[in-house]
């Protein structure tokens, strides 16, 4: 059987530095611990385990040079009461399981045997069945020379799940999808499927140049635009055949020339265990304008994905308006909102227009926003999943924070165009490739971003999975950017750093001893196409300047100015460490005196005068580019040299430029940031500056959090400098942003403490009766992209959460192995467990013998049905799990459903509790179960109670306060049902055999259907109806007969009691008479 992946967290208690709370961006670190369910796992390696049809087995273990020295690490955490415990998180499921403390025998490992069907529970199914003909590696081989790109697409809730196709020129058609189950991580462990066949079946043969052109796997649909139509699948959950099916959405007016150049935008969000509001659309968009007869040129459907509706909004008649084309059309689910971004001949724009019912209105949500108009090329527009940050990439990239309403500048790229984006959700890491291959980093939500690389394959595409490793994915190789040891890192792909520096001179200004400004040096005849490569921009906020010789100074600021003349750009640098300056070896120049005349309005010319004779010192051409320092004065950066003691410069601060003075040798110093001979400096991303520590049991950066009503949730994280020479500013360092401020409450609170470390704590609470999702981004504004962690993005729930659930507490605690023998004796040995008869049905209030309900017990198809002589009984009773099946056996009831209380699994209950009649005051005890723990059920909650089989003969008593029963008063005619107070409420039943209630926590206290339900069986009751009566009736027939008879006795002077003692006495005598009359022997 085909073994799944499971991705887990194995961490050990108490351990850490930090034992109550989980620390990033520590950095990479040697592993010692590791642990595996199959083999024996190499050093560093990703912890995998691997889940079967059997149990999971773990063993966790120290790795060493040698068995004694693990053994002795495991002896000293078991000796401390220390074991890991195995943290299992995903989207539909979370759980913790430990592992034994004791170490038995001789092993040098800790181990824990976790039962499937406990790490199974609540997941759905993905992508299980054959997307079509499965190909061999040979005939996969066959279709690389044709293979011009890649499109891949991923699960939105278990991004190691994922699809690659394959682009094909038109020398050969069809339709090939490479699935993964694991990330891509290695290129054999991925099954290719042939869809050919499967889209020719609906398009018809005649057809030619089929090929994929996109894809997106939604939650539940996989979407595949073609050459030839778009097809969407079958319910990935409900499949017809073990072969996945797809039906062909029609666009009228579209052919294969449009097809080929279409696009599906998507807004990955994962909706594991979804709810009403949250609802996958998919838009698609065509390269061109719309004509008279078509409806649009974009459509966009929800799932299922049946319906396409243009998306371009109504235009009412008269409305003057310039033609735009739709780049990007995207559903914002958390503002129910739709987004689009135009370009026309004249601008780029967004627009935002709200969405009602699933269908578009013609009001805008926002104004207009327009884009500058250096922002010509305008590729696409993206949501970083599972939050509210938007990109809209091209020529430049722009981010809205505020469903785009506004969009803040990024970044310019100018010729060199953003083509694509890839995202990872759960490190927020956001790479954007553009045409010419250069890879650029960013983190969701930060206004910084690096270059990390550049890729020279024609074809290849990128791709984070679940664990935000980064991979580079070509035709006939898949590579990793990363190992455990470097999590997250992407250097595995791009290698070492590329300096961001650019080719021309800096002239550095001191301002203070630890504070610098960099400026950065036009020449006049600079081409004015060429001007934005010698200025510095927005890649280098956040980044390092490094010189050649020594010195680190760390880019605080960036200004864009017109003036002084030859500097277009600067930035303000905090030294981290000095920079190295010349020596006079170096240049002669620094042995003379120096003075400086204007020459025009920003030239100036430098004059050297000997204080030594006998001395050599002159400029030279290799001091072009270096810049004369003079403390407390403006600085120089030499622009040519006339002769040997004379050189024209240009100043940094013309106000500052000192005159008709001379500075004598050693009071001036010159810098070489140069670039004549070489460039002399870098720019390259600082090393990680923060750590970020998470102060949550939640184990996760992206956690989702459920907020029921009237509830709150509260988070706290610190944020820890981990730096040389940066100073702490008296400022927030974590900024917090709420996707939809309307649906929440949420407030924070942050402070240093002594050690500069920064503590936020955000509450979160509920607002009223409104549900729905919102994301919350915990934004570390100042880290470095080189950081693992600089956004934690919490999903808040403001509904239900599917851990929370209602339970009936037993008066009598049963254990598991008790109710499987049926035997459970109390001190007086009554059995407490009630195996019930086969198809078993309670009785009815017409009596015991005729049992009404539709409701079986045990159920047996096999065998006959007691109690089912009257017609209304015979009506009645229906299986549910054994419906059209002939054997108890093909009912299928698992030991869970055989224990439940559940009505809708009563066909396989075969055990109830047991109890004596009558019961009297049983507590009906409730608790609430949630991630959170167990709390009981009380005020203000109320509950509703009701027998499902429609039973009398039992009563309920509970306590009713004043506020109680005014809530009372107004419920009950609304829900026409008795309310009562959970606390102290106590059940009295004076009928036998099996009662099923149920307890329905009353609507308006929480957005959960709280329903439980719990039987008891009454047992050793007196007679049923009619059994007393009859006794009644006949005993008072008797009696009154008697009397009667006694009265006409007495009537007619009859004395029965004479006649009866007369005749006694005369058999006496005959007795008598009778033993003297025996003969003697």
């Amino acid at each position: 059987m085909e073994l799944l992946l499971l991705c887990v967290i194995i961490f050990l208690l108490n351990v850490s530095d930090f034992s109550s709370a989980i620390t990033y961006n520590k950095g990479d670190m040697e592993q010692s611990f590791a642990c595996a369910s199959q083999g024996f796992p190499q050093k560093n390696e990703i912890i995998k385990l691997y889940l079967s049809s059997d149990d999971l087995k773990i063993q966790c273990f120290f790795q060493s040079e040698s068995v004694f020295t693990a053994k002795e690490f495991l002896s000293i955490f078991t000796s401390g009461g220390l074991a890991p415990s195995l943290g299992i998180i995903n989207s539909t499921y979370s759980g913790i399981f430990h592992f034994n403390l004791t170490l038995f025998s001789d092993r040098v490992y800790w181990l824990i045997n976790i039962p499937r069907e406990h790490i199974t529970k609540n997941t759905e199914p993905i992508l299980q069945w054959h997307l079509g003909s499965v190909m061999t590696k040979n005939d996969v081989r066959k279709l690389y020379p044709h293979v011009v790109d890649l499109t891949v697409t991923k699960c939105p809730c278990a991004n190691d799940v994922a699809l690659l196709g394959f682009i094909l020129n038109a020398t050969l058609d069809g339709v090939y999808i490479g699935l993964s189950f694991s990330g891509f991580w290695n290129y054999d462990n991925t099954t290719w499927y042939n869809l050919t066949d499967m889209i020719y079946s609906q398009v018809g043969e005649e057809h030619t140049e089929l090929s994929v052109v996109d894809m997106v796997l939604t939650n539940h649909f996989l979407v595949i635009l073609t050459s030839l139509g778009l097809f969407i699948s079958g319910d990935l959950r409900y499949p017809s055949s073990s072969v996945l099916t797809f039906s062909r959405a029609d666009f009228c007016g579209f052919e294969r020339v449009d097809y080929v150049k279409g696009k599906l935008w998507y807004n990955e969000r994962c909706f594991a265990n979804r709810e009403h509001f949250e609802v996958d659309y998919v838009t698609i968009t065509f390269e061109r304008n719309r004509t008279l007869s078509e409806a649009s040129s974009c459509f966009y459907s929800k799932e299922p994905f049946l319906e396409w509706l243009p998306c371009l909004p109504h235009i009412s008649k008269g409305a003057k308006t310039i033609p735009s084309t739709v780049i990007t059309f995207l559903v914002d689910q958390e503002h129910s909102s739709g987004i689009y971004l135009f370009q026309n001949q004249k601008q780029t724009s967004a627009s935002v227009c709200l969405l009602k019912n699933s269908k578009l209105e013609s009001k805008q949500r926002f104004p207009l926003f327009l884009f500058p108009s250096s922002f010509s090329s305008p590729v696409g527009m993206v949501f970083h999943p599972r939050s509210h940050f938007l990109y809209a990439y091209g020529n430049q990239v722009w981010l809205s924070i505020d469903g785009g309403n506004t969009f803040d500048f990024l970044a310019d790229f100018h010729d060199d165009i953003i083509k694509n984006t890839y995202h990872s959700f759960y490190t927020s890491d956001i790479a954007f490739v553009s045409q010419s291959g250069n890879v650029y980093l960013t983190k969701a939500g930060l206004e910084q971003y690096s270059k990390i690389g550049s890729i020279s394959d024609k074809i290849f595409t990128l791709y984070y999975d679940h664990m935000g490793f980064i991979h580079k994915l070509t035709p006939d190789r898949f590579e990793a950017g990363g190992s455990l040891a470097a999590f997250g890192n992407f250097r595995g792909i791009f290698g070492q750093a590329p300096d961001m520096g650019f080719e021309t001179a800096l002239a550095p200004q001191h301002i203070t001893l630890n504070e610098m400004i960099f400026y950065a040096y036009v020449p006049a005849n600079e081409p004015k196409d060429s001007i934005h490569t010698k200025q510095f921009n927005n890649i280098h906020f956040g980044k390092e300047i490094h010189s050649r010789k020594t010195g680190t100074a760390y880019i605080r600021e960036i200004l864009q100015h017109n003036r002084p003349e030859g500097f277009l750009s600067s930035v303000i640098a905090e030294v981290i460490d000095p920079f190295g300056i010349e020596e006079a070896s170096e240049s002669s120049c620094l042995s003379s005196s120096l003075s400086i005349n204007q020459t025009g309005h920003f030239s100036y010319k430098l004059t050297l005068q000997l204080q030594t004779p006998g001395i050599i010192s002159s400029f030279q051409d290799s001091d072009i580019e270096k810049t004369v320092v003079i403390p407390g004065y403006s600085s120089f950066l030499i622009t040519s040299i006339l002769d040997d003691k004379n050189a024209l410069a240009i100043a940094t601060m013309p106000e500052r430029v000192p005159t008709n003075r001379i500075f004598p040798k050693d009071s001036w110093f010159l810098y070489n940031f140069g670039q004549k001979n070489g460039r002399t400096w870098k720019i390259h991303s600082k090393p990680c500056n923060y750590w970020f520590q998470q102060h949550d049991d939640s184990l996760s950066l992206n956690v989702l959090k459920y907020i029921d009503l009237g509830k709150s949730h509260t988070f706290k994280v610190k944020l820890i400098p981990h730096t040389k020479g940066i100073q702490i500013l008296e400022a927030p360092l974590l900024t917090v942003i709420v996707g939809s401020p309307t649906l929440l409450e949420v407030k924070a609170e942050g402070a240093f403490d002594d050690t500069d470390s920064y503590t936020l704590e955000i509450s979160a609470a509920s607002k009223g009766l409104r549900q729905g999702s919102t994301s919350l981004a915990l934004i570390a504004r100042g880290a470095s992209t080189e950081c693992f962690v600089t956004t934690m993005v919490p999903i808040l729930k403001s509904s239900c959460s599917y851990l929370k659930s209602m339970h009936h507490v037993p008066s009598t605690s049963i254990t598991l192995e008790h109710w499987i023998s049926g035997i459970h004796k109390d001190k007086q040995g009554f059995n407490q467990i009630k195996t019930l008869p086969v198809n078993y049905r309670p009785p009815s209030n017409m009596g015991i013998a005729i049992p009404l309900t539709d409701n079986f017990y045990h159920a047996d198809p096999s065998k006959p049905i007691p109690r089912n002589l009257f017609p209304k009984s015979k009506k009645s009773g229906k299986f549910k799990q054994c419906a059209n099946v002939s054997t108890r056996e093909e009912c299928n009831c698992t030991q869970d459903q055989k224990l439940s209380h559940a009505v809708a699994f009563s066909d396989c209950r075969e055990k109830v509790p047991r109890f004596k009649f009558p019961v009297t005051q049983y507590p009906i005890s409730l608790e609430i179960h949630s991630e959170d723990g167990r709390i009981p059920l009380e005020s203000p909650y109320l509950v509703t109670v009701t027998e499902v089989n429609e039973r009398r003969n039992w009563k309920l008593k509970h306590t009713v306060p004043e506020t109680v029963s005014k809530l009372k008063f107004y419920l009950e005619p609304i829900l026409h049902a008795q309310v009562y107070n959970p606390s102290g409420l106590n059940l009295s039943i004076k009928g036998s055999e099996l009662f099923h209630f149920r307890v329905s926590v009353v609507p308006g206290v929480t957005f959960c259907n709280l329903v439980e339900e719990f039987q008891i069986y009454v047992d050793e009751a007196p007679l049923p109806f009619p059994g007393h009566t009859l006794i009644a009736v006949a005993a008072a027939v008797m009696l009154g007969g008697l009397i009667f008879i006694t009265f006409m006795f007495q009537l007619r002077n009859i004395h029965p009691w004479n006649v009866f003692r007369r005749l006694f006495r005369r058999n006496k005598v005959n007795f008598s008479n009778f033993n003297a009359n025996q003969p003697t022997h």
